[in-house]
């Protein structure tokens, strides 16, 4: 199992923490930095940053939003980031959410699963420098009827095929996302429940593609609180999981409140709902078992952590993600490093 360290969103307060926390993640010898973007900074110009700024480390979008980019323009992106990185990149790509999708970039929210696969099939065309054509329910290239014809990219990217990841909950993207992709990022991952809310799905999708999971890359983002109180480091999460379960979205479309669900916690995903979606987010917050979040994070010592790294090992993961609590740069050093020191002592490493 590596291990991956993910950003989040840039502009969240840390932004001069953030390049060394990733020069830092480099000289430990993580697998790859990821990078958010919702509304805020994009992921593709932070990307270039990161990338320019390190020697080693794969540098990867988590996610790049299917709804702000056409397909031939992230492919052109995804060429350019490999190719000035020396075949460091990952492209990570989500449909996002109803309410940034129709709010933000005026796309309707609809058919995701198709369109997502109509998005991949064109991505993947490009990079691979074939001339661009695609007749689809979504994208029509070139235009009919018009001067537009088919185009090759011009840039070659270092890899003959750039890994493509999905951002997947539900289980229907979960099993599409088995299907035609190389990875799945995942957040909420509970060991304890993956094969019912998670491995089940993406298997079922491998298999219809005639692929088993061997070089699948499970990918999951877990939030990691190093100490000697576990139970005082769950209560640092419990906003945050909140935010994600209650308040991510409506209250008929909200695919985390979903997760929660399907891992059993049908009455307390509902409770957290109503409270978020009430501005009681102090309530919501206290609403959160903490089982939850001790099964989605990795809390306590560097003896603890490494215990939980083996059941997410053991769950199917293959790269470990870590989002590393601390409201000072040196507290996040210290978990990157107590990261590697309890990945050492899993034996995983």
């Amino acid at each position: 199992m590596r291990l991956g360290i993910n950003l989040g969103y840039w502009g969240a307060g840390m932004d001069a923490d953030n390049l060394a926390v990733a020069q830092e993640a480099d000289r430990l010898g993580y697998s790859v930095c990821w990078a958010a973007e919702a509304y805020g900074s994009d992921a593709a110009t932070v990307l270039a940053w990161v990338a320019a700024r390190t020697e080693r480390i794969d540098v990867g979008s988590a996610i790049f939003q299917i709804p702000a980019r056409a397909p031939a323009m992230t492919a052109m992106t995804a060429a350019t980031l490999d190719t000035l990185s020396g075949g460091r990149f990952r492209l990570g790509l989500g449909v996002s959410g109803p309410q940034v999708s129709e709010g933000w970039y005026g796309v309707r929210f609809d058919k995701p699963l198709a369109r997502t696969r109509e998005y991949v099939e064109i991505v993947r065309r490009a990079t691979s420098r074939e001339r661009l054509t695609h007749s689809g329910e979504h994208w029509t290239l070139p235009l009919p009827d018009g001067p537009g014809k088919p185009l090759k990219l011009t840039v070659h990217p270092v890899r003959e095929r750039i890994p493509v990841y999905i951002a997947a909950i539900g289980p229907k993207n979960l099993e599409q996302t088995g299907e035609i992709a190389d990875g799945a990022l995942l957040i909420f991952y509970s060991p304890e429940h993956a094969e019912e809310t998670t491995l089940g799905a993406l298997r079922a999708g491998r298999e219809k593609a005639g692929k088993t999971m061997e070089g699948f890359d499970v990918v999951p983002t877990v939030p990691l609180a190093v100490g000697d109180d576990p139970e005082a480091l769950a209560d640092t999460f419990r906003p945050y999981t909140a935010l994600y379960v209650g308040g991510m979205g409506s209250r008929k479309q909200n695919f985390y409140n979903r997760l929660a669900r399907r891992m059993g916690y049908e009455k307390e995903a509902a409770e957290i709902q109503d409270r978020y979606l009430a501005g009681d987010r102090d309530g919501a917050a206290a609403a959160v078992p903490r089982r939850l979040i001790d099964s989605t994070t990795l809390l306590g010592p560097v003896e603890r952590i490494a215990d939980r790294m083996r059941a997410y090992a053991e769950a199917g993961v293959t790269t470990l993600t870590l989002a590393p609590a601390g409201f000072t740069l040196e507290e996040r050093l210290a978990s990157l490093r107590a990261g590697v020191a309890a990945l050492e002592r899993s034996g995983l490493a």
